[in-house]
């Protein structure tokens, strides 16, 4: 991806002829039949040479990258200290909030992943060309709080009462070609993987790409081999929470599918909201840009092909049960492989759900058989998760290598060198030693470098030192991460929810979310009950009351799991509180809250609140009820100790 379209001082593009810049620009545009976007750049030029006339330093660029959105500015215009982010509404006579949102999201996105930008003085500006005078407010557009908004008499005007200073100009070779380092949300990767980007184009450019790109060419690697001498193989990727596991299996799903069309490549995930919300976003985003490009498709088309991309694993299984031959999938990638269910939990569902007696394999082992069914090769991929299991019947990577173990020798499997090293993998020796006497070990599938927080990579040290009750971790810890990464707490909901609208900017997404066992939040008027409609939650607008923007409807765990927002408010339940020093862990059952008593369930709840407590990509604020001594199901006591213990580690109170 180049960085920009056209770049030049803002003397010599006054100079250049109109028709030698609109030629650069259409020599770097990939669509030869975009009529709208080439009259558009008519019109740009024609206005930016009009009120770029008094400036004699400066620099212009046309079409500038924006990486993690996989799209381009309009324009950019560096003047002394000052970058100027426009975005042109050529024919518009107004100001709309779509253009606004864009280009504070574009300011925004500079600011935090373009190094050069970090500090930079941005002022967003919205020119619809036909639009009426506006009154701007300069202080709120450098917050990117605002944008100011011109039409196309007024541009220099507004321009000069900025008070550029001059005399400290950046210098626009150096700022264009600083180290852009985006950390895409999983929604924007898969739009932008889709689009036809590359991982190193849309994830930062420093440890955690190159983690992400061995790990894709190491896949890749293990594919072509398979596929050239004909082989049944599995890899198994782990990695640190938020190190893009997901992220590098839609990459390669997506490159096998767009390179190798006769393996029909597919992502695979158990996690229905993931799956119902990625398939939603890549459709709308190709039924936009088709419309965009004046080559109109109908949402339904754009939903075959997106959904034979991504797939739900238990609609997979279950299209194979009973059949002899094997997929059209030579390659398949498995989301979150170690969620897949034991045979136990297989077997009872099957019976129960779908009538089907006499299953009686795990769903790995039945996954493996699928696949098995190849008479050449084929290659499966299990992207492996750590501590963060929250259902019932997980089997977690134990089953898979048994059943490989004893249902399939043949297969040849590589694994990242953590499994043998880390218990929350694998802790059976048995296995472990089966492994490492018929497997071959990669030190490229493991993800070590988190991604998900770009303000803050600690964060999920900080979430595990409070859940395990490290009180002086998560104090040093809290420590260093709040300047850049904000996690606050309150009693009082309105006060948690302006927090959160006060902290966003342009289109950052925020939202309510709980445990879906915290049942007592209802009187509060947060019922964990009520199902949500994830595309509506993850992907509407806010100006629409079922979007998590409006924090009527609240995401539980099973919601949020694999996807992210931008500011968290976490309603803290009852269920999950410290008394004496220890966390208590309850069930609501009937009218009353009864102990839980099994490990493995009380592991799943603390799994429950790290999954809510990482979700937030820029910051959090926890709401802590007071408690109502007259209903005896909320006395003050199941959230007083944990409140006193978030008071130890140091989180500030609004």
């Amino acid at each position: 991806m180049t960085r920009s379209y056209y770049s030049n001082s803002i003397l010599g593009f006054l100079q250049e002829s109109t028709d030698s810049i609109f030629g650069k620009l259409n020599l770097n545009h990939r669509h030869e039949d975009d009529l709208l976007q080439k009259n558009a750049w008519i019109g740009q030029i024609k206005i930016l040479k009009e009120q770029l006339k008094g400036f004699n330093q400066g620099h212009i660029f046309f079409e500038f990258a924006i990486p993690r959105m996989g799209k381009r500015v309009d324009n950019i215009l560096i003047l002394g200290d000052t970058v100027f982010v426009l975005e042109f509404k050529v024919g518009s006579a107004a100001y709309d909030k779509h253009a606004i949102d864009q280009v504070i999201d574009y300011s925004l996105d500079l600011q935090n992943f373009h190094e050069a930008s970090h500090h930079a003085r941005l002022i967003p500006i919205v020119l619809a060309t036909n639009a009426p005078r506006s009154e701007n407010d300069t202080d709120k557009a450098l917050e990117l709080r605002d944008v100011l908004k011109v039409n196309f008499t007024n541009l220099a005007e507004v321009i000069r009462e900025t008070r550029i200073d001059f005399s400290k100009p950046i210098d626009p070779e150096l700022w264009a070609n600083s180290r852009y380092k985006p950390t895409p949300t999983i929604i924007e990767a898969a739009q932008a993987l889709y689009q036809g980007h590359n991982v190193e184009e849309i994830s930062r450019s420093d440890a955690g790409a190159i983690n992400l790109s061995k790990t894709a060419n190491c896949i890749s690697a293990i594919i072509e081999d398979a596929k050239r001498n004909h082989k049944k193989a599995i890899c198994f990727v782990t990695g640190v929470p938020g190190a893009g596991k997901t992220l590098a299996g839609l990459n390669v799903a997506n490159e096998r599918m767009k390179a190798h069309e006769d393996e029909h490549a597919v992502f695979l995930s158990g996690n229905g909201p993931l799956v119902t919300v990625l398939r939603e976003a890549l459709t709308r985003d190709e039924v936009e840009r088709s419309k965009a490009m004046g080559a109109p498709l109908k949402k339904a088309d754009a939903q075959k092909k997106t959904f034979a991309f991504i797939q739900n694993i238990h609609h997979f299984r279950d299209d194979n049960l009973g059949k002899e031959e094997p997929p059209i999938e030579k390659v398949v990638v498995f989301d979150e492989a170690q969620r897949a269910w034991t045979k136990e939990q297989a077997s009872k569902f099957m019976q129960q759900k779908r009538g089907f007696d006499g299953f009686n394999l795990s769903e790995p082992a039945f996954l493996i058989d699928v696949m098995d069914r190849h008479e050449d090769w084929c290659v499966v991929i299990g992207l492996i998760g750590g501590g963060q299991e929250i259902n019932t019947g997980e089997a977690g990577l134990e089953e898979w290598i048994t059943a490989l173990q004893e249902l399939y020798p043949d297969w040849e499997v590589h694994y990242s060198e953590l499994i043998a090293n880390n218990d929350n993998y694998l802790s059976n020796p048995v296995l472990k030693q089966w492994l490492s006497q018929h497997a071959t070990s990669e030190t490229n599938l493991h993800l070590g470098v988190s991604v998900r927080s770009f303000r803050s990579e600690r964060l999920a040290y900080f979430v595990h030192a409070l859940l395990e009750l490290d009180l002086d971790a998560a104090r040093e810890t809290y420590a260093h991460i709040k300047s850049a990464y904000p996690v606050v707490m309150t009693r009082d909901l309105e006060k948690a929810k302006n927090w959160v609208r006060e902290q966003a900017k342009g289109t950052e997404r925020f939202g309510l979310v709980a445990s879906s066992g915290a049942r007592r939040l209802r009187p509060l008027g947060i019922d964990v009950k009520n199902t949500i409609d994830a595309a509506y939650w993850f992907l509407n607008d806010s100006s629409d009351i079922r979007s998590s923007y409006y924090m009527e409807d609240v995401a539980t765990e099973f919601d949020i799991q694999g996807l992210e927002i931008d500011w968290v408010c976490l309603a803290w339940g009852a269920n999950f509180h410290i008394k004496d020093g220890e966390w208590q862990y309850l069930n609501f059952s009937g009218t009353k809250w009864q102990q839980i008593r099994q490990d493995i369930q009380r592991q799943y709840l603390k799994n429950t609140y790290r999954v809510l407590l990482t979700r937030a990509r820029q910051g959090m604020v926890i709401y802590l009820p007071k408690g109502d001594e007259i209903d005896p199901t909320r006395p003050a006591e199941y959230y007083d100790g944990t409140y006193n213990y978030f008071k130890e580690i140091g989180i500030e109170e609004i």
